[in-house]
């Protein structure tokens, strides 16, 4: 017969969270909840604290199917890679504008794959580059600026 086991990290994890939902769903009761047209000021910590029991159950569930196979290695050289791009985006994109920085961020978030060569890289980063392009830019017409001013050659 098989033996229903529990992980108890992701089991107190789990019952943490739901715990913590009910305490403020209980108290969001105390205020006007009103409907979602015309919400009260308990509404939104009620949806809240129903989202959070809703992940603590599924973190639970999930804890009882875990049958203590171990942790995998952590994938250093993904997050020394895809970490910083989105930062370096958000840094740049005003200075460089939208296409430099895309670019340059696609091609360092492509190297946080042990296979990728530098050649795929750049085709994976200009292929990005110009679709993004294409739909933001032109397509969705966003007011961005393509490039910026700390390339003045392009002629920003």
């Amino acid at each position: 017969m098989n033996k229903l086991s529990i992980d108890p990290t992701n089991g107190a994890c789990g019952a943490i969270f739901i715990a913590v939902g009910l305490f403020f769903g209980y108290q969001s009761l105390g205020q006007e909840i009103g409907n979602a047209f015309r919400m009260g000021p308990g509404y939104f910590p009620l949806v809240l604290s129903g989202i959070l029991i809703l992940l603590g159950a599924i973190i639970v569930v999930q804890a009882t199917r875990v049958t203590g196979e171990p942790i995998g290695q952590i994938a250093w050289r993904g997050m020394i890679f895809i970490l910083p791009a989105p930062i370096f985006f958000g840094l740049t994109v005003r200075g460089l504008g939208f296409v430099p920085a895309l670019f340059v961020t696609a091609l360092i978030a492509a190297f946080a794959s042990q296979r990728m060569r530098p050649g795929t890289a750049l085709i994976v980063a200009l292929a990005l580059t110009i679709f993004s392009t294409i739909v933001f830019s032109y397509a969705l017409g966003l007011p961005f600026q393509r490039f910026g001013p700390w390339i003045p050659w392009v002629g920003a």
